[in-house]
């Protein structure tokens, strides 16, 4: 049994964060980050919209150098996936997939999401090579690109709108006719000169040239002919799942969409957990969130480990 003040369970952005607050505050500190540590920025080549990078910063150099800052104050980060957590008694324990077990005052659950995929051929191979799941990230590389935006909820019309931005035209590609997205905004996305609505399509398969996009190629739902547009990105909008089913039985509640549900300020549904980031946010879903989020769950772990340490 390995003992200490707090577990933070991640290594993105909001877990390193949640780290370097809870060092600074004199707190021994585990971050059990898992097989990936560093999450979906790890498949960012260039971020634009993180504070204090004059120039684009790629995904891998940003967590490594949040990475080892938390080393720096004293962080244990370990590539250790976590599987099941007890909260039946305090200190709380938790046990992962390699066997090992960690006893901890205070837990900060910061494991964030992973993009929900279209398995369409060609797209991992054109991950971060013109595929994207994150327009507010990526969308400004397009400038004066045509793109598709794929999806038919609120993620996918705000992506299209923002693209607008940047792009000199935007294809929305749904399976139906019907939107999950609300009235509002679908009319503002028909509305507007630079989008064009192809429906009801799916992709089929995503092409490229030279190491980027340059196709993509889309199938009829209903009479499974194909139209391929000729596209530098595709952007996959149908949603997120909030890296959370380790927590089943736990007694931490999960809201229906699977991210934590939160109590009071950073606080789950067991005293003395909290959580951060992504798999407690299905809105914003930014690698600067996610950080402000990882500060605020370890103001609120330090106040409860100093109160019943």
């Amino acid at each position: 049994m390995i003992k200490t003040d707090i577990v933070i369970i991640g290594a993105g952005p909001a877990a390193c964060s949640a780290a370097i607050y809870t060092l600074r505050a004199g707190l021994k500190t585990i971050m059990l980050g898992g097989a990936s540590l560093g999450g979906q920025l790890l498949q960012t080549n260039d971020i634009e919209n993180y504070p204090g990078f004059i120039e684009p910063v790629g995904g891998f150099e940003l967590m490594d150098r949040m990475h080892k800052q938390c080393k720096r104050l004293g962080a244990e980060i370990l590539g250790e996936t976590v599987v099941k957590i007890d909260t039946s008694a305090k200190p709380f324990k938790l046990f992962t997939q390699s066997g090992k077990e960690y006893e901890a005052l205070s837990v900060i659950i910061a494991t964030g999401a992973a993009a929900r995929w279209l398995g369409a051929k060609g797209e991992a191979e054109y991950k971060g090579k013109g595929v994207s799941a994150c327009a507010t990230c990526d969308g400004f590389f397009f400038r004066g690109k045509e793109v598709c935006v794929i999806g038919g909820g609120n993620t996918a019309f705000e992506d299209a709108l923002f693209l607008t931005n940047f792009c000199t035209k935007v294809y929305l590609v749904h399976r139906r006719a019907g939107f999950r997205a609300d009235a509002t905004t679908v009319q503002k996305a028909k509305n507007h000169p630079k989008i064009e609505m192809l429906i009801p399509y799916v992709v089929d398969e995503i092409k490229g040239e030279n190491g980027s996009v340059n196709a993509a190629v889309l199938k009829n739902t209903q009479d499974a002919a194909l139209k391929e547009v000729k596209v530098q990105g595709v952007f996959v909008a149908v949603g997120s799942v909030p890296q959370t089913a380790f927590l089943a039985g736990s007694g931490i509640e999960t809201m229906p969409d699977g991210t934590v549900k939160i109590v009071n300020r950073t606080q789950t549904t067991v005293e003395g957990i909290f959580t951060a980031g992504d798999c407690a946010d299905a809105i914003y879903r930014q690698a600067v969130v996610a950080a402000g989020s990882g500060a605020k769950a370890a103001i609120d772990a330090i106040a409860y480990v100093n109160l019943h340490k």
